[in-house]
């Protein structure tokens, strides 16, 4: 039998309801003749609530105990839609992360997938059992240890699983009905997508669109996996949702697929730096063992050997940056006047594979911010992408310019 791959995110399976109505869904794709594979996440609230017991319980928690607690919410889940399914006189089962076994690094609370061994599940489809009802975010260290993947990690487990078993599709059942030129609640004529490319997904996910997991989109594109992101509460076609795909898949597109958005953004300037050999390597390197993630950089024209470097991070990252840098600055690693954080400031950007054969983006992109009188404060560029940080006030009023200039409530 053909294999589908089946993912329902937190809110899809909140209550015994909705639990019932995911499980009609993997219903109506048994009697399509696939053997299932559903991977599940907790439900809403649940891994909040789980997080929250251990920080109360013990601050300076044991890494490995804190995934035995979090990845329970995903095993109640499992065992739910399991007995939903029975109920139903659909033969499943539900398999935990070890059971299957999902082998992970040692890495807790941030694991990565090694191997999913297909032989314990695919011998119960031979005998009978029509859908594997998988616990998402867990798998097992190769101490034996129960391992978690990080938030978002259920979508990171279903791609996963759709490549280890070469499944025909994975479907990510989620409270959103697909990807869209932007976000809706942001601007009111941003369109669905009937098919975006893996490229252009991930780099919508990692600049701040919020519908599929980085990680997940990464091994899709490795592995062929062919994704779609669809609602959990409206009534499906078969050509429901967005499907993510290769971009051989996608006859016509336009230049700009789509325009994403990241609030939570620090801009942060080392005022006076000496401008040397290494200079960068010396402020980075800190900042990358203290776990900061830098995206944009700016290094200023230099005058009389000294220099300003900018780089921005995530606002929850500030004080860790401050901190590396002054340790840095301590030890006499590097020599600064000061460090000023700015955390009034956001990210937004335009993604296309489009823009690789096109010229005049960029500057179709500065000219409506102008226009405007939005003020640009750094700048990065890719193939497929251009990012400014602003300030945060104008977020919204660029979202909506930029989806206008671009016309993206038309089908390319």
């Amino acid at each position: 039998m053909p294999v589908l791959v089946m993912k329902f995110g937190g809110t899809s399976v909140a209550t015994l309801d909705r639990i019932k109505r995911a499980a009609k869904r993997v219903g109506v794709e048994v009697a399509k003749g696939y053997d299932v594979i559903v991977i599940v996440s907790a439900m809403s609230g649940e891994t909040n609530k789980l997080v929250g017991f251990v920080n109360e319980t013990s601050p300076l928690f044991d890494a490995r105990e804190y995934d035995a607690v979090v990845s329970s919410g995903e095993n109640v889940t499992a065992g739910l839609m399991a007995l939903t399914l029975q109920e139903m006189d659909v033969p499943a089962r539900s398999w935990q992360g070890w059971q299957v076994p999902v082998k992970t690094t040692s890495a807790h609370s941030s694991a990565r997938i090694e191997e999913i061994p297909t032989d314990n599940i695919m011998r119960k489809f031979a005998e009978g059992m029509k859908v594997a009802v998988v616990a998402g975010f867990q798998g097992i260290s190769p101490e034996g240890r129960i391992t978690t993947l990080g938030r978002g990690g259920s979508d990171t487990t279903a791609v996963a699983f759709a490549a280890a078993f070469g499944a025909e599709r994975c479907d990510i059942y989620t409270d959103v009905d697909g990807v869209y030129t932007t976000d809706p609640r942001i601007c009111d004529k941003a369109r669905k997508l009937d098919r975006i490319a893996f490229e252009e997904m991930l780099e919508l996910a990692s600049l701040g669109a919020k519908v599929l997991q980085t990680r997940s989109v990464e091994l899709a594109m490795r592995y062929k996996v062919k994704l779609r992101v669809l609602s959990s509460f409206e009534e499906q076609s078969d050509d429901a949702g967005t499907l993510v795909c290769d971009e051989e898949d996608i006859m016509e597109s336009n230049v700009v697929a789509g325009v994403a958005y990241s609030r939570d953004e620090a801009k942060m300037t080392l005022v006076s730096v000496a401008d040397r050999p290494g200079i960068a390597a010396a402020i980075f390197t800190p900042l990358s063992e203290a776990g900061v993630n830098v995206d944009m950089i700016v290094q200023n024209i230099s005058e009389e050997g000294r220099t300003d470097m900018t780089f921005s991070c995530p606002t929850d990252q500030v004080k860790r940056a401050e901190k590396a840098m002054s340790d840095a600055k301590d030890a006499g690693k590097i020599n600064f006047h000061d460090i000023v954080a700015d955390t009034g400031v956001a990210k937004v950007s335009v993604v296309g594979i489009g823009m690789r054969s096109h010229t005049g983006v960029a500057a179709k992109m500065f000219q409506v911010l102008a226009k405007e009188g939005v003020n640009i404060k750094i700048i990065t560029t890719s193939e497929i992408k251009i990012s400014v940080l602003i300030d945060r006030k104008y977020m919204e009023l660029a979202v909506q310019a930029l989806h206008d200039a671009f016309e993206l409530e038309k089908a390319g």
